[in-house]
């Protein structure tokens, strides 16, 4: 690699630890040293700040982290789990009209999420379902890009004569998907689960779009009205920062948690090759 190389990669990395670094400093300081000491110089409130945020209106930002955990949770897991059976049956069935639906699903990666969130406001209102769980979490069980991705992988890593002899032995479909496909898309799946469990986790349109209640705020929305409200209660801006550092620790675990799925798969395709 290249001196040039390594230092662009240098640069781009110092571009988005820099943030994260300012988030974990700032988060040491009360609020009267957050804009009256040097940015990068540390002080020794954090654990002061993480008890008062606690405190809170009763502990409200922990059950904003628990929200958001059950809609990052649950809705990728669904999310992987339909990308997994609409990825298979693109990759190996035929049909009519597959070749369409395929275009379709395209179409739909490049289209963002957030235009989606007011029709979709509009069609979970007409049932009543807005300003519950349900609002938040069934928008995000259809993911076009997931879905493209478990197509991919499923025609790359799940052989046509795995699936044949498993219809010769009698196996039904699913026990096929379930048994013989799904086992080797694990690593591919564990992809889609990730991006997805990371984008409900961060998302904050549609969620500020559905609920109304603050007791079923994610993250995102929580500290959004948290930092609003700094602009009269400077003391607030502790709080915000010292909530959006606690938020990425999560995200930061799974990723450390899921990587040995990839881990496994480099080796595997080594020991094949």
């Amino acid at each position: 690699m290249s001196i040039g190389t390594t230092l662009v990669l240098l640069i781009g990395a110092l571009y988005c630890l820099t943030p994260v670094l300012w988030v974990v400093i700032a988060s040491t300081k009360d609020g009267s040293e957050l804009f009256s000491t040097f940015t990068f110089l540390p002080s020794s409130h954090l654990w002061d700040n993480i008890v008062e945020l606690t405190q809170y209106r009763g502990g409200l930002y922990w059950r904003w982290m628990v929200n958001t955990a059950l809609y990052a949770g649950v809705g990728a897991i669904l999310s992987t789990y339909v990308s997994m059976l609409s990825g298979y049956a693109l990759a190996k069935f035929t049909f009519p009209g597959k070749s369409g639906v395929f275009k379709v699903l395209l179409m739909g990666v490049l289209v963002p999420g957030v235009i989606l969130a007011i029709p979709q406001y509009f069609m979970l209102a007409q049932v009543g379902m807005t300003n519950t769980y349900w609002a938040v979490l069934l928008p995000q069980i259809i993911s076009p890009y997931g879905i493209y991705l478990a197509r991919i992988y499923a025609a790359a890593a799940v052989p046509t004569e795995i699936i044949e002899s498993g219809r010769t032995e009698g196996a039904s479909e699913l026990f096929i998907l379930h048994r013989l496909a799904m086992p080797m898309m694990l690593p591919g799946l564990v992809t889609v689960f990730l991006f997805q469990f990371v984008a409900i986790w961060n998302n904050f349109m549609l969620p500020y779009i559905m609920l109304g209640d603050d007791k079923l705020f994610p993250i995102t929305v929580g500290l959004s009205g948290l930092l609003n409200q700094g602009s009269t209660v400077p003391a607030l801006y502790t709080l915000v920062i010292t909530g959006a550092l606690l938020s990425i620790i999560p995200l930061i675990a799974l990723f450390l948690v899921l990587q040995r799925y990839w881990r496994v798969d480099l080796a595997a395709g080594a020991v094949k090759a």
